[in-house]
C-alpha cells in the first residue's frame, strides 16, 4: 500500500500544477507579446525618420557612412510623334516616336532623348537634329544625334543633352525669343527631325538622282547630307 501512495501523491501535485502553469501563460504572454510588438513598431518608425537619423549623425550616434536619401522631384515625360517626310512616297507608314525624360536641374546636367522608328528604309543612316522650325525652311538647327536602322526598317536611339531649353544663337548678335516659360536667350529650339546622312543613301533608296545635298551632317565633304526624312510637322512647340 505505501508504494501506491506515494505513486498517487505526485500524480496529484502534477494535476494541480499544470493549470497553474497554464493560467500563467495565457496571463503573461499576451502582454509580452503587445510589448514587443509595440517596440518593434515604434523601433520600425524611427527607422524611417530622416531628420532623427541626421540628428543621430550629427551627434555621432551613428557611422558617418550611413546616408540618408532626399526623396526626388516628380521626373517630367515629354512624348510626340513624328510623321514621314521626305520618305513618305516610298515608306508611306514609317513612323517614329520620341521620349523626353527632364533631368532633375538639381542633379542632372542634361535630359534623356530617345527615338524609336519602324518601318524606315533598311540599314541606312540618318542625323537627328533639333530645329527651330519643323518644316522648311527649318530655320537655326542643332546636331545632336546620329540613328542606324536594322534590316527591317526599325530602330533607335537614346542619347542625352540639354533639351528642354534648347537654343542657338550668334553671340555677336544676341538675340531673345520666347521659350514656353517666357523671354529666353537665343531662338528656341523646340521641334525634331531626321535627315538622310547621305545624300547617295537617299537617292538610291527614293530612286531619285536629282535629290540635292544638304547640311543636315557634319563633316567632310560639304552639303553631303540627304534630304529629310521624318518630322514632328508641327507649328507650335513640342518640347
Amino acid at each position: 500500500m505505501k508504494p501506491f501512495s506515494f505513486l498517487r501523491r505526485p500524480l496529484g501535485a502534477v494535476l494541480v500544477v499544470i493549470p497553474v502553469v497554464l493560467m500563467f501563460v495565457l496571463i503573461v504572454y499576451p502582454a509580452a507579446a503587445n510589448l514587443h510588438a509595440g517596440s518593434s513598431h515604434q523601433s520600425r518608425a524611427a527607422t524611417f525618420q530622416p531628420r532623427l537619423l541626421r540628428d543621430k549623425i550629427k551627434a555621432q550616434e551613428l557611422a558617418s557612412t550611413v546616408q540618408v536619401l532626399q526623396s526626388q522631384s516628380p521626373s517630367v515625360i515629354l512624348q510626340f510623334p513624328l510623321f514621314p517626310s521626305g520618305v513618305k512616297a516610298k515608306f508611306p507608314n514609317a513612323k517614329g516616336v520620341v521620349t523626353i525624360i527632364q533631368g532633375n536641374p538639381e542633379v542632372s546636367l542634361f535630359d534623356t532623348v530617345t527615338v524609336d522608328v519602324e518601318n524606315m528604309p533598311p540599314d541606312t543612316t540618318f542625323t537627328i537634329f533639333f530645329i527651330e522650325l519643323a518644316n522648311k525652311p527649318f530655320g537655326h538647327v542643332q546636331y545632336v544625334a546620329d540613328l542606324q536602322t536594322r534590316e527591317d526598317g526599325s530602330g533607335d536611339v537614346t542619347f542625352q543633352c540639354i533639351t528642354l531649353v534648347a537654343f542657338a544663337t550668334d553671340a555677336r548678335n544676341p538675340e531673345v525669343s520666347k521659350d514656353q516659360s517666357g523671354d529666353a536667350s537665343g531662338v528656341q529650339l523646340e521641334h525634331l527631325g531626321m535627315w538622310f546622312s547621305s545624300l547617295q543613301d537617299a537617292q538610291k533608296v527614293l530612286n531619285d538622282q536629282t535629290l540635292k545635298g544638304t547640311p543636315f551632317d557634319g563633316g567632310n565633304p560639304p552639303l553631303h547630307a540627304g534630304p529629310q526624312a521624318m518630322t514632328d510637322g508641327q507649328t507650335a512647340p513640342v518640347f
